[in-house]
């Protein structure tokens, strides 16, 4: 592994904790399959964030309503 590799590594890491742990921490809130979410959320990132936003929080119904 090079030296460039190894730091985008370690700069991803805290951006993918960070969002799994969001998501984990906000769908136990709302009863909708934490580990789930926050498994998906440690795995890439930003699609699990985004698909949470619309699917569960469904903020596409709050954008829709302001217009």
């Amino acid at each position: 592994m090079t030296t460039d590799e190894l730091l985008v590594l370690v700069a991803l890491m805290p951006v993918l904790l960070a969002q799994g742990l969001y998501l984990f921490i906000d769908a136990r809130k709302r009863g909708r399959y934490p580990w789930l979410w926050g498994l998906w959320g440690l795995i890439q990132a930003p699609t699990p964030l985004v698909v949470y936003l619309i699917v569960v929080r469904k903020i596409y119904k709050n954008w829709r309503r302001t217009k």
